[in-house]
């Protein structure tokens, strides 16, 4: 890692920024505890074209794919979209709620986006991730432990472990121990 990644007033310096409307302040007094890792394509199973920063703009046209139709009057979000190459885009401010994880439980906590952080990866359960994926996602978490001390050590996990039977984002794709990996190896340096 040649230079930390930096965050200010919420936002990541190093991110591009597409502000989606699909937020709210998160409720008072309640800080951020949690990062949840997810996965999405669009179309299923396809990457580029910049359809996931359209749906996390309202902006998805409904008539250039049949799955678009299906989700396109959705209002969601995410903080941050990791693509294929590591480029990280940034939708939401850090200190606000995104839309992200549904109806959710972490730790008997329910409605985890009032307390997390949703990281979305450019992928899907049944393929791999890429080697940038994880390096930009790893120098990710640190900077948010960083800048969110509440984060503990293990309040890291997937959108599946938050929502068990209903979503199984990022998938047996995702390879964990080669992300704590790497975090550990840049939180050294």
């Amino acid at each position: 890692m040649t230079h930390p990644l930096t965050i200010k007033n919420g936002w990541l310096d190093q991110a591009e920024k597409i502000p989606s409307p699909n937020y709210e302040p998160r409720p008072q007094g309640v800080g951020v505890e949690l990062i949840v890792v997810h996965a999405i394509s669009l179309p299923p199973g396809e990457y580029g074209g910049g359809y996931i920063q359209q749906f996390f703009q309202n902006r998805l046209d409904a008539k250039a794919d049949d799955y678009f139709a299906e989700i396109a009057d959705m209002k969601v979000s995410a903080h941050c979209l990791i693509e294929r190459n590591g480029k990280i885009s940034q939708f939401v401010s850090f200190d606000d709620r995104a839309w992200h994880a549904g109806v959710s439980c972490w730790l008997d906590r329910e409605n985890c986006n009032d307390f997390s952080i949703g990281i979305e990866l450019e992928g899907c359960d049944e393929d791999t991730f890429e080697p940038a994926q994880y390096q930009a996602l790893a120098q990710l978490v640190i900077a948010l432990r960083k800048q969110y001390p509440a984060i503990s050590e293990p309040a890291l996990c997937g959108h599946s472990d938050i929502a068990p039977g209903r979503k199984t984002d990022p998938g047996p794709g995702f390879d964990w121990a080669n992300l704590a990996t790497i975090i550990k190896r840049y939180d050294l340096s």
